[in-house]
Parts: C-alpha cells; structure tokens; sequence
C-alpha cells in the first residue's frame, strides 16, 4: 500500500512542477505541438499517480501487477514524451524514445485491464 502511496504522490508532484514548467518556461521555446504533447506526458501523470493513490485505499486495486504495469506505463510513456518535445531544445537525437511511447501505452492499458478483470471477478 505504501508503495502505491508513494508512486502516486510522486507522479502527482512531478505532474505539477513539470505542468507549471512547461506553462512558463517551455511555453517561450517549444512550438505548439511540441508543448502539447508535453502537457499529454502531464496530463496522464497526473490522471495515474491520483489513481495509485485511490488503489492504496482500495483492496482489489492492491495486486502488485496494477502496480508495476501503472508505474511503468507511466515512466515509460510520459518520460519518453518529454523526452522528445524538449529533444528539440537540444543538440541530442532523442528520436529513439518514439517506439518506447506506445510500450508504456500498453502498460497504462494493460493495467486498466487488469484492474477491470479483477472487479469483475470479485464476488
């Protein structure tokens, strides 16, 4: 449970910060495509670290696999999208974050599943 606590208070933070981040500071330097898909890495920070935190206080939501397909879904999609919209700021090539996008989709998806699949199944 603790676990969860603290994923999903971390992802909410880090949410917040990096969301106030792009509104000020990357607002200026990114094009608008650049800053929206940042703000989509935010955004989905914010929706699954607010759900970490609801599944601590929830019994069925407690399996370790919601967690892990939740904390890597997020590190993996969101991390990777920031990586490319500030890619552009940078002489790096971070060109090779785009296939990792759509793995950690599919882990947040995944775990939604899985999560679905459980509540159904419990009596």
């Amino acid at each position: 449970m603790r676990k969860y606590q603290l994923a999903g208070a971390s992802f909410a933070l880090l949410a917040v910060i990096l969301g106030a981040f792009a509104s000020h500071a990357l607002q200026a330097v990114l094009d608008e495509q650049s800053l929206q898909s940042f703000q989509t890495g935010v955004r989905y920070m914010m929706y699954h670290g607010l759900a970490l935190l609801i599944f601590s206080q929830w019994s069925s939501a407690l399996t370790p696999w919601i967690f892990r397909l939740f904390f890597w879904g997020v590190i993996l999609f969101s991390f990777s999208i920031f990586l490319l919209s500030l890619g552009k700021l940078t002489p790096y090539d971070f060109s090779w974050a785009g296939p990792i996008t759509p793995v950690g989709g599919s882990l947040l998806i995944m775990g939604w599943s899985f999560l679905l699949w459980r509540i159904y199944r419990k009596p």
